[in-house]
């Protein structure tokens, strides 16, 4: 191989590596980059050694998962078959050393009273250092279909409550809020808009009030319609394919793992 070829591949080769955060190399691509650092000296994150994760939300953070086996933490049944377990994948592999301790407690069908209703068994018992939640699309969908009475006013009440409760609890923690999201497809169609769009405002709000971290899910979603179907992502509209669910820990760990210091 000439000196110019082995240059080349040495390029091409630090073009793929992600930043290397505490020790640790994360990918953290979207559909087609791979988010890196020019600066890593300025970057940081919020995930340190012997961090308590917690998870919670809906079906999409439920994803299927073991309830039985729900107190085990990094147990690969008990974190479901979505986003959450490709996160926990990613994070263990990456920092086996930090003694990370990862919980799901998504429960399918919750709006965010119904998180609530919960949250001293499924949160604040486990203490987290973190908290990741994604709720918001029963609380419009179950509006739609009748079987709800709720508003994107009683959303954003119910949503200011339970994290004025958790500070109260756990003043220490550091939030994660993730966009509410839904693709064009499936059970999702018109009569969705513009309404839904105010409770992905609504989750922002959220995250600006609590100085917490925003994932956009909608806009990642937003982006990836732009390479493959709606379909592709998430066939009925809501629940997030492989692909989907993949997508969405990408972005999450981007977020999480790599913030301005």
């Amino acid at each position: 191989m000439t000196s110019s070829n082995l240059n080349s591949r040495r390029n091409f080769i630090k073009s793929l590596t992600a930043t290397a955060i505490g020790g640790s190399t994360l990918i953290v691509s979207g559909c087609n980059n791979i988010a890196s650092s020019s600066a890593p000296n300025k970057r940081k994150s919020i995930i340190k050694k012997g961090s308590v994760i917690v998870f919670q939300g809906d079906s999409i953070t439920d994803a299927g998962r073991d309830k039985k086996r729900e107190n085990n933490a990094n147990d690969k049944d008990a974190l479901g078959r979505g986003y959450v377990y490709s996160i926990a994948a990613q994070l263990l592999a990456n920092r086996p050393g930090d003694g990370l301790k990862i919980y799901s407690r998504g429960i399918s069908g919750n709006k965010v009273f119904q998180l609530a209703d919960r949250w001293d068994k499924d949160c604040l018992d486990l203490k987290p250092d973190i908290l990741s939640i994604l709720i918001g699309v029963n609380d419009i969908w179950h509006a739609l279909n009748g079987n709800y009475d709720g508003t994107v006013e009683k959303y954003e009440k119910d949503y200011r409550a339970l994290l004025e409760g958790t500070f109260k609890a756990l003043p220490n923690l550091k939030l994660v809020i993730c966009e509410p999201f839904v693709l064009r497809c499936g059970a999702v169609n018109d009569k969705w808009f513009p309404e839904f769009d105010k409770y992905r405002a609504v989750a922002r709000k959220m995250s600006k009030e609590f100085h917490a971290l925003f994932v956009p899910f909608q806009s990642m979603f937003d982006d990836a319609v732009k390479q493959a179907s709606p379909s592709h992502w998430a066939g009925d509209g809501v629940h997030p394919s492989m692909a989907g669910a993949q997508l969405m820990a990408q972005e999450w760990l981007k977020t999480v793992m790599i913030q301005r210091g």
